[in-house]
């Protein structure tokens, strides 16, 4: 029988642990499948339920969504060797402008920093400016430490592979301030109370309760939107997505370009200055 135990989830929790995935990862598939077997409750698992599953994830989230649950389910069903119980994902068309109302500008970026500096957040103040300046994931935060900030790089070590990554000369004379005043003498930068590296919901939750006074809609504020401002702000500049991809630490351009996709606003200013509608020519 196919049952869906804490047992077997477990295992497969120490297996992808050994795979070395990232912990953000890790916890994403134990929350996918602790979320199935909370569904299918104690009965034995069939594709009739899965499918059926997957209808019910349809109703109620995003494409995207769906198929990153799918993909945390199959990946357990490949892991017991329930091949037969894999189900596909669904085929979504290439999207080619991002949603406005998701896209953090420049201006709403300062407006935050702004608010964190008018409410006395320094390390909020100087951790939103070090993500945005540098395109950092939030769990590459841990590798700006007081060494990375004397030598004015750091050394990132993500997903089994590393990148280094330049500190403006600017945001290390910032930081060499930040760390004098809290007397953070060496490791992490950014730390908790306790003195351990900040995780993604303490930051989250910081930045959030800046959206009221900054103005900004709390949908456009999360630390990845950062890094998403990053991107577009270098591409816009640079025009070389090739380099951008070494930058952020991705190993496919694809995965870039999801990055540096502007909104049908902007694409609409762009196609209007081709010239190409003669407007004083009416019939």
């Amino acid at each position: 029988m196919k049952l869906l135990t804490k047992e077997l989830i477990q295992k497969f929790k120490i297996y992808l642990i050994n795979e070395e995935k990232a912990e953000a990862t890790i916890e994403k598939y134990m929350r996918d499948i602790c979320a199935f077997m909370e569904w299918i409750c104690e009965k034995e698992v069939c594709k009739e339920y899965v499918l059926h599953y997957k209808k019910e994830l349809i109703e109620k989230y995003a494409p995207a969504s769906v198929n990153s649950m799918l993909s945390s389910l199959n990946a357990f069903f490949a892991y017991n060797e329930w091949y037969e119980l894999r189900v596909k994902s669904i085929k979504i068309q290439k999207q080619i402008f991002s949603a406005k109302e998701k896209e953090l500008t420049k201006a709403e970026y300062e407006r935050l920093i702004n608010a964190a500096k008018s409410k006395n957040n320094k390390r909020l103040y100087y951790l939103m400016q070090t993500i945005c300046s540098c395109g950092l994931r939030v769990s590459e935060l841990k590798f700006i430490t007081t060494d990375a900030v004397r030598r004015g790089q750091a050394t990132i070590n993500c997903k089994g592979k590393m990148r280094i990554v330049i500190l403006p000369k600017q945001l290390c004379k910032m930081l060499a301030v930040y760390m004098k005043e809290n007397n953070v003498k060496s490791g992490s930068v950014f730390v908790s109370k306790n003195g351990r590296p900040l995780n993604r919901s303490n930051i989250w939750s910081d930045m959030k309760k800046l959206c009221e006074s900054a103005g900004v809609s709390k949908d456009k504020v999360f630390p990845h939107n950062l890094r998403h401002l990053f991107a577009r702000t270098y591409y816009s500049l640079q025009k070389d997505i090739v380099r951008l991809a070494d930058i952020l630490g991705h190993s496919s351009v694809n995965t870039t370009r999801i990055y540096t996709m502007e909104s049908g606003d902007v694409h609409r200013k762009q196609i209007q200055k081709l010239g190409l509608l003669l407007c004083n020519n009416t019939l």
